[in-house]
């Protein structure tokens, strides 16, 4: 409905209030009867910025998470929440800091090496958009707990089917330490077949399954535990990238075969929402936990460091956002943002409100071509780590505009760069540029604050 208005030179003051009446009361119908679109986040673990072609010259092949960025919007600048697993997930669900829900370290299977607690107090992206009439789905990796009250079904998700745990000591047997954390819903289950190509074909028959339900839009949470190591990619794919490379290391030839893999999985789950005529309505973002493990010859681009590090690259990540309903097709953004901001992009998508108030930011005015519609804030990083290198201690790391501030480990000291001058963090100006440095270890420190009124360990029964 389109209701004309004459110029305010031209009309009664009587007349002016009716309009504006009957503008309230029809623009909340019309912004109600509006679609809201369905959402598909495809998570990766341990994926470099240097292993998705789209960001530049590479070995790597992945044109299917490619037509992700060029029937979207490419961010060139985004940063996962942690440099490890746990925290970056944790963080994504909730949209807080993930010391501020508990998990400032990986959730582990053995508790004496476990250094975070998901505060069940604490609603989830799946609890919100489950509330405002959302079908929620997790299919792949969870890492957030290993029972009640902290499963995925207990957190907001309608529909699990995936892995609990950490990470898997194969792709192929799909255990950890010789236990079976493969689940549909509440069921222990034995699927056969490589993990990636088990979460892909489940993600593909699950968005075939929403299509018979046309007016419940939903969200699915598509989290691999690909190209985390074990790097184990399929006979067939390492044959194939051997072939085209020759000269390519074998640990380097394994990697690339994996991500390709993978990348594989991800365009046929793509071709079921083609097929389900889902696409124009869906959200699409695929991104990444934590930067690639350089042990394990994953690449990070230009960032120093890499998985586990505050450098950043342990932190840049992969990020892009499909919408053919609402974002301009190859768009780019240089926005240095949070992937936790997703949290509230989707819930102001879907019509609702977050109940706790979120350090994350909305990305819409982004996504629609403009700037953040909030001021600056800092970028806040946390992990916290066991054994003799951390000791059970956390380290840190803060972003304020162009300068980074950060401690790479618990026992040595703060660094400070300034990003603009030196993306890749080699001169550390800690010792020349006191100032800066003491605004920014006060900041830092009133994070660590906020985080420490959150216990990260289960509270004794």
């Amino acid at each position: 409905m389109i209701v004309r208005m004459r110029p305010a030179t031209d009309r009664k003051p009587a007349a002016i209030a009716l309009r504006l009446l009957l503008l309230a009361l029809i623009l909340p119908t019309l912004a109600a009867s509006a679609p809201r679109p369905n959402f598909l986040l495809i998570f990766t673990d341990d994926h470099g910025y240097g292993d998705v072609s789209t960001y530049g010259p590479s070995d790597v092949r992945t044109p299917h998470i490619d037509r992700i960025a060029a029937e979207g919007m490419l961010f060139t600048t985004m940063r996962a929440n942690g440099t490890v697993c746990s925290p970056s997930r944790a963080a994504l669900l909730t949209g807080l800091h993930a010391d501020r829900v508990g998990v400032p370290g990986v959730i582990r299977s053995n508790p004496r090496d476990s250094w975070g607690y998901f505060d069940p107090k604490v609603p989830t992206l799946a609890d919100l958009l489950g509330d405002a009439g959302y079908h929620t789905a997790l299919i792949g990796k969870w890492h957030l707990g290993l029972g009640t009250p902290n499963t995925p079904n207990e957190r907001g998700f309608a529909h699990f089917h995936g892995f609990l745990g950490d990470m898997m000591d194969s792709y192929t047997t799909h255990r950890r330490h010789g236990e079976n954390y493969m689940r549909r819903n509440a069921e222990v289950i034995e699927p056969e077949g490589h993990a990636t190509d088990l979460f892909s074909d489940w993600a593909a028959g699950h968005l075939r399954e929403r299509a018979k339900t046309p007016g419940q839009p939903f969200f699915l949470y598509l989290a691999y535990n690909a190209p985390h190591f074990p790097i184990e990619p399929p006979a067939e794919w390492l044959a194939k990238v051997k072939q085209r490379a020759p000269q390519m290391g074998d640990k380097r030839a394994r990697n690339v075969a994996f991500v390709e893999h993978l990348d594989a999985g991800i365009g046929r789950v793509l071709a079921a929402l083609d097929d389900s005529g889902l696409a124009r309505d869906t959200v699409v973002v695929f991104t990444a936990d934590n930067g690639g493990s350089l042990p394990h010859a994953q690449n990070n681009g230009p960032w120093r460091g890499g998985k586990q590090d505050h450098y950043d690259g342990g932190l840049r990540v992969p990020f892009m956002v499909r919408w053919p309903a609402g974002i301009q097709a190859g768009s780019r953004s240089d926005h240095a943002g949070l992937v936790f901001d997703l949290f509230p992009t989707f819930a102001g998508l879907a019509g609702a409100t977050p109940a706790a108030e979120l350090d994350a930011v909305s990305l819409l005015p982004v996504l629609k071509g403009g700037a953040a519609a909030t001021a600056p804030r800092d970028l806040y990083f946390v992990r916290r780590e066991g054994g003799l290198t951390y000791g059970g201690n956390s380290c840190e790391a803060l972003v304020r505009g162009d300068w980074k501030i950060l401690r790479n480990d618990p026992f040595s000291p703060l660094e400070l760069y300034h990003l603009k001058e030196d993306p890749r963090e080699t001169r550390d100006l800690a010792a020349t540029h006191r100032k800066k440095f003491e605004e920014l270890a006060a900041a830092l420190r009133h994070h660590i604050q906020r985080g420490g009124s959150t216990p990260w360990q289960a509270p004794n029964d």
